[in-house]
Formats: structure tokens, C-alpha cells, sequence
């Protein structure tokens, strides 16, 4: 009987016909059968009123698996992780109910979005105890949770332990390997993925257009975008908005503008693709053109245009913290940042990178007190912040906090290396790089620069040797580093041989490195080599012409010494 009530739910388009309908079943007293009662939960959230999903639960009486179920995925939707991690740990009290499989996508999604690492990995335990871990669905959930988390080894176990690998999870390590740097990797992925003949749709398209973009290879991008014109890939408004990004940030903008005018029926997240890229090129941030900024600002106001389901109210937070206008941009992120977690990073970052350290983690702490959770990004900015300002305790506390979660995304532990460092304690800095599995040069980096700024130089050479063995190819922040230790340290030997490689590997070198290469010659007595690399720079500093006088200097007063020496021994 109570499945004749189905069809009247598809029928109620508002919540004023769903409560109608609310009100029947509570007259005819259906309201206490779990099929329409469970019905009603979901409607409510769906046309988002979960205060009414959650009082639609709490008056029935004895709720199954799936009304628990259907609850926390409800709760998924309106984006209360928390609620429904609680929800669960509720439900796991009552001994009688039995766990069904259903529950767990909803939940490994809810663990990922309020990103605690602890609590993923024991409902993880959870479904290998109810040997659930077979499950296709479960299993592409738990690989999107330890990708979105930073966990890669994990996610590419899960992957490479699922019997069926489907375009589902070929996407989603896709994905994972994206969003976590790993543009490189995602791309060999996305190969593995056409060779076991898997057709890509737009879907995984996105990510490969994002990879591409990061990497910044116009040519790359090139062939991409043919693959998806060959493949008859249709380019719909998320597709298009990718694109149009992808082929600004390889610096192709005349592609991007061409991709734009095609699109008929442009969505605001394709607007808004475009004019990133115009800003890009351009911005009105990076001209300081604060007058133009705000007259499109007051544009999009008049055209009720919602800031918080776009990127335009980061863009806009950019632009007034840009321009120094702190309190126009708190308005912005007032009417943004209830649950808009990338302004509250631009805030932080833009915040650390002027020098407003107290300001970042009052930002911080602030969007912690509304319900949001930091993203490694909030974090890494954060540990900044402390790093620049030399905010030991408040850095100790959020080490503490990191650990807590479980996160070991490679910004955040970069960030922390740098922190401890600057702090002067690079033992407690070489644990946490010790500790690192893959290191990438930017960890190395960290790691090499910590020490040459501490004065540890012999450990800077060590360590830029081992990354040499390890097969890492060093770059120019690598080489600027070594070659400072090794000037310190009047190593002329080792000097000669970074030079050689910095021309083997083709870095660009530029006035930094220059200058060190003439300041390292200089203290180590090569005033010829010193001086040809002095001439041969395109560009000279006060610290240039500097270090030179002082090599000669010195070179001047030590032959003085000897002719002293000399003298008297006569």
C-alpha cells in the first residue's frame, strides 16, 4: 500500500506540496512505515531543508540500516561532514542494526570532506570486518578518499588492488594524482588508462586538461585538446571551462579565447574561466586597477549574480587585499566564506605573503570557529605565517593538529620543514624530512636551504650530494643554496663542479646565481674565474660589484699579510 505513495513524491516539486503530502501520511498514519518515511527524508534534503530530514528521523521510532543510511548521505549533501561522522559513530552503538553496504560510499565521502585521516582509516577497518572490501562502489569510495586526503600510496594500492578497474576509478586516481601535485603522474595514468582501451569521457577529460595546464606545455595541451576533438569528446560548459584555463596557463591565449567563442550556451563558470585568464595575463589585481575591479564588482551585484557557488568571490578577495583594501575584502569573504574554503585560503595566503602574519591565523582561527575545516592549503599557509614570524609555539600547535588528522600532504610537511628551520631547529626539521617516503626537489629544497641558513653548510653539501645519487635533478634553488655553503665554507672544488652541472643540466641562471658564483670563486681565491663570471652577468646589483671589491680586497689584504710575513722574517 504505502509503495502507492512513491509517485506522489515525484509529483511534489516544492516544500510546500512535499509538507502537504508530510501531512497525509501523518493522517492516515503511514508516517510510521520506514518506506515513505525514508522517502521524505531524502525530499526534504533535496530541496534543501535537512532540518526538517533530521525531525523526519528523529520522530520515527525505531530507524532501520538504510534510514540511517539515507540520513548521512543527506547529510553528505548539505555538506555536514561532522554530522554525519557522528551520525555513523551513533548508529555503530546500537548493536542490533545491521551494517549494510550502502552506508559506507556516503561516509568514506563524509571522512574526506571534514579530512580526518583517523576516522577514514577506521571505517576503512569497518568495511574489511564486514567483507565489504570486495565491493566495487566501496572501493572507488575509498580511493577518492585517500586521493582527496594526499594519501597517494594508499589510493594507488586501493587502485591497484580493485578486480574491476572501470573508467570510475581510472578517473578517480586520475584525479587524485591532479590535485595533489602530481600532474606528471596523472598524465601517465591517463596513457594507461586509453592503452587498456578505456574510452575517457569529459569527466576524465577535466583532469587531464588541469594536468596539462599545471605542467604549462603548450604543445602537450595541443594534443589533448585533438584528442578530445578526434574522439568526438563532447565539450560541454566544465569541459570548456578547463580548456579555456588550460590554455591560459600555458600562455596561449588566443586558444582560450577561441575555445570561449565557440561555447553558445556560456554557463558563469566558463565567464568566469575567461576572465581569470584575462587576469592571468593581466590582472586588475597585478595592474592595481582598483577602480575597474569594483566597477565590475558592482556589476555582478546588480545582476545578482551568487558569489558563493563561483571563483569570482576568490578573484575578488585577490583583487582589494591586492590593492590594500583589507576591509573591502572582509565584506567579500563575509558573503563567501560560510562554506567557501578557497577564499579563506586566498585571505591567509595573500595575508602571509604581505607580511600580515597576525592577520593570517586570526583568519585561521576564525574560519575554524565557523565549522570549516582547513585544507592543507589553510595549513601550509598557516605554518608560514608562523615561519616568517617566528611563531614557534602556535607552529607547534598546528604540527599537533596535523598529526591529529593524520595528514601528510607534501606542501604541508615542505611548510613545516621551512618553519622549523627558521626557527633554528633543523634536527627537529631533518626528522620531519627523514620521515618523508617521496621527496620531491621541493622537499630536498626545504630541506637544503634549512640548513645552509642555519649554518650548517657541511650538512647543505651532504645533502645536495645524496640528492645527486638519488637521481633528482636539481634546479636553480638547489644550486643557489650549495653554492652559498660552499662559499662559506671556501670549498672551490665542489663550487667548480656545481658550476659545471648548473651548464649541463641548461638552468637559466639569473642575478641570484651569478652573484653567488662570483661571491664563491671570489672567497675561495679564483679571482679570474670570478671575474669572468662578473663580466659576463647582463645585470649588475649593489651586492654584485660588492662581493667583487670584496674578493679582490681580501685577495689584496692577503697578499699584504704575506709581504709582512716576508718582511719580517728577513
Amino acid at each position: 500500500m504505502t509503495t502507492l505513495y512513491m509517485p506522489l513524491f515525484r509529483s511534489c516539486t516544492n516544500l510546500r506540496s512535499l509538507a502537504q503530502l508530510h501531512a497525509h501520511l501523518l493522517v492516515t498514519g503511514f508516517h510510521h512505515d520506514p518506506l515513505p518515511s525514508t522517502k521524505l527524508i531524502e525530499s526534504y534534503s533535496q530541496m534543501g531543508s535537512f532540518q526538517s530530514s533530521k525531525l523526519v528521523f528523529r520522530c520515527f521510532p525505531n530507524p532501520d540500516s538504510f534510514m540511517w543510511g539515507v540520513l548521512i548521505k543527506c547529510s553528505v549533501w548539505s555538506n555536514l561532514f561532522q554530522d554525519a561522522i557522528f551520525l555513523y559513530l551513533t548508529m555503530i552503538k546500537n548493536d542490533q542494526l545491521h551494517i549494510s553496504n550502502f552506508i559506507f560510499p556516503s561516509l568514506l565521502r563524509a571522512c574526506s570532506g571534514f579530512g580526518d585521516l583517523g576516522i577514514g582509516e577506521m571505517v576503512h577497518g569497518t568495511i574489511i570486518k564486514n567483507g565489504f572490501e570486495k565491493d566495487t562502489v566501496i572501493q572507488s569510495s575509498l580511493l577518492s578518499m585517500y586521493g582527496e586526503m594526499g594519501c597517494l600510496s594508499y589510493a594507488k594500492k586501493m587502485f591497484d588492488e580493485m578486480t574491476i578497474k572501470d573508467l570510475v576509478s581510472w578517473s578517480s586516481i586520475i584525479l587524485s594524482y591532479v590535485e595533489n601535485g602530481k600532474a606528471n603522474e596523472g598524465l601517465e595514468m591517463f596513457r594507461l588508462t586509453v592503452l587498456e582501451g578505456i574510452r575517457p569521457d569529459s569527466i576524465t577529460m577535466l583532469s587531464v586538461a588541469e594536468a596539462c595546464g599545471d605542467l604549462g606545455f603548450l604543445k602537450l595541451a595541443r594534443l589533448i585538446h585533438g584528442y578530445i576533438v578526434r574522439r568526438r569528446i563532447e565539450i560541454d560548459g566544465s569541459l570548456a571551462s578547463s580548456l579555456v584555463a588550460m590554455y591560459s596557463k600555458c600562455g596561449d591565449l588566443d586558444s582560450a579565447e577561441r575555445i570561449f567563442l565557440n561555447i553558445t550556451n556560456r554557463s558563469t563558470a566558463l565567464w568566469t574561466a575567461m576572465i581569470s585568464s584575462y587576469f592571468r595575463a593581466g590582472s586588475f589585481a597585478g595592474l592595481g586597477w582598483l577602480r575597474e575591479g569594483e566597477s565590475v564588482h558592482c556589476y555582478i551585484i546588480r545582476k545578482e549574480m551568487d558569489l558563493e557557488y563561483d571563483v569570482l568571490g576568490p578573484v575578488f578577495i585577490e583583487l582589494y587585499m591586492k590593492c590594500g583594501k583589507l576591509n573591502y575584502c572582509e565584506k567579500v569573504l563575509h558573503v563567501v566564506g560560510g562554506r567557501n574554503i578557497v577564499a579563506w585560503n586566498m585571505v591567509i595566503s595573500i595575508c602571509t605573503e604581505k607580511g600580515l602574519l597576525k592577520e593570517a591565523l586570526a583568519h585561521l582561527v576564525q574560519m575554524q570557529t565557523l565549522g570549516l575545516m582547513p585544507d592543507s592549503f589553510s595549513l601550509a599557509s598557516s605554518i608560514s605565517a608562523c615561519a616568517d614570524g617566528g611563531l614557534l609555539l602556535f607552529g607547534d600547535q598546528m604540527h599537533g593538529h596535523i598529526i591529529k588528522r593524520g595528514l601528510s600532504d607534501e606542501f604541508v610537511q615542505n611548510s613545516l620543514i621551512d618553519m622549523y628551520s627558521k626557527c633554528g631547529l633543523t634536527e627537529l626539521a631533518y626528522t620531519i624530512f627523514d620521515d618523508i617516503n617521496e621527496k620531491s626537489v621541493v622537499t630536498w629544497n626545504s630541506m637544503i636551504c634549512g640548513f645552509h641558513q642555519n649554518g650548517n653548510s657541511v650538512e647543505a653539501i651532504s645533502l645536495c650530494d645524496q640528492m645527486y645519487l638519488n637521481g633528482l635533478e636539481m634546479n636553480d634553488v638547489t644550486f643557489l643554496s650549495v653554492l652559498q655553503a660552499c662559499s662559506n665554507l671556501g670549498y672551490l672544488e665542489k663550487g667548480k663542479w656545481l658550476h659545471h652541472k648548473l651548464l649541463t643540466y641548461g638552468v637559466n641562471t639569473d642575478l641570484y646565481i651569478d652573484t653567488a658564483l662570483t661571491d664563491m670563486y671570489a672567497k675561495c681565491g679564483d679571482l679570474v674565474t670570478a671575474q669572468r663570471v662578473f663580466d659576463s652577468m647582463s645585470e649588475k646589483s649593489v651586492v654584485s660589484w660588492t662581493v667583487m671589491i670584496a674578493g679582490y680586497g681580501a685577495h689584496v689584504m692577503q697578499d699584504l699579510w704575506k709581504m709582512e710575513n716576508l718582511i719580517l722574517s728577513r
